[in-house]
């Protein structure tokens, strides 16, 4: 009994026992802690993936265009690299910037349930936004002069100013494609936008097989894919919008969007900064490559890295926008 009781009574047999409980409890909460970081890493897989898919599908039209147009011939690729990557790569990323705006005020929108907000500050976007295409105008009529003014080879400066010229259009689809896209976005709407993506992709791709390989249109068919291609997108996602699958975030068009617009360019402004750097660098190697002694050779090696950089560039930007 007496050998019991100091068993019992042990200091050491109760620090033991308490060690191993506290074990235990860490084994469990560690368990704990990776089934909950499961549970997150599923959910944010599902909204990341089609968001990701969605971002390198919609850059991949141009890649695939300036693909296409290596097939013409080198001076062609340089041509629609330098208009894509420049001059239709400024307006990504001006585009792309202040129209990400809407991805954390339409979240919160429709955090507070107040869905017909969303619609609202959707139109606003466009309305900032086609202003500023308007502003950028100049920009693609005169690709060729302010190419040529900052060192680019004159052929590649004139042939890359024409093309720019056929792609406004694409210009006014960037405008109006990223508020409908972060609309969608903050409703987690993302495998929609993953499926439009990936139809017009594909329809792309025959498309400029078509018109610049097998028909020989050249720039003009290359540009006619492009632009459709993001029309396309434009049109389908609106369609998906306005035929009710977003039920209480669009009730038509309204009036109250011309209000508050200042507050709204300077929100839109002030996001667009960061994404608009980060592409002008890309913007700014072409324009260097397009500088050196064989020009047309460095800008279509330049051009290539460049491409497969973006797509890198795409993945980030399809997670940022699952986590916002």
């Amino acid at each position: 009994m007496d050998g019991s009781n100091d068993e019992l009574h042990n200091p050491l047999i109760i620090v033991e026992g308490s060690s191993i409980e506290a074990d235990i409890d860490e084994i469990t909460n560690c368990s704990q802690f990776v089934k909950e970081a499961l549970i997150e890493n599923k959910k944010l897989w599902y909204l990341a993936g089609p968001a990701i898919f969605t971002a390198i599908a919609q850059y991949s039209l141009g890649a695939i265009t300036q693909v296409f147009a290596g097939h013409l011939s080198t001076l062609e690729l340089d041509a629609v690299s330098t208009a894509n990557m420049v001059i239709a790569g400024l307006a990504f990323g001006i585009m792309l910037g202040m129209g990400s705006a809407l991805e954390t005020i339409c979240g919160q929108a429709f955090g507070a349930k107040q869905l017909h907000m969303m619609g609202l500050y959707m139109q606003r976007s466009w309305i900032i936004l086609i202003v500023m295409c308007i502003i950028l105008l100049p920009i693609y009529i005169c690709g060729t002069p302010i190419l040529s003014f900052f060192g680019q080879d004159q052929e590649i400066a004139e042939l890359a100013g024409r093309f720019a010229v056929y792609m406004i259009p694409q210009l006014f689809a960037y405008g109006i494609n990223f508020p409908i896209q972060k609309f969608l976005q903050a409703q987690s709407k993302v495998m929609t936008m993953a499926w439009m993506s990936a139809a017009v992709l594909v329809f792309h791709v025959f498309l400029s097989w078509l018109l610049m390989i097998r028909f020989q249109f050249g720039l003009v068919g290359a540009a006619i894919s492009l632009n459709l291609s993001w029309w396309i997108v434009v049109l389908g996602q609106f369609a998906y919008i306005i035929m009710g699958y977003c039920p209480g975030a669009w009730t038509g068009f309204s009036w109250n969007a011309f209000h508050d617009l200042g507050a709204f360019a300077r929100l839109s402004i002030a996001s667009a900064i960061m994404l608009c750097l980060e592409f002008w660098y890309y913007m700014l190697l072409v324009v260097l490559a397009g500088r050196l002694k064989n020009a047309q050779i460095a800008v279509a090696a330049v051009s290539i890295c460049t491409n497969l950089d973006g797509w890198e560039v795409m993945i980030f930007l399809g997670f940022n926008a699952a986590i916002r």
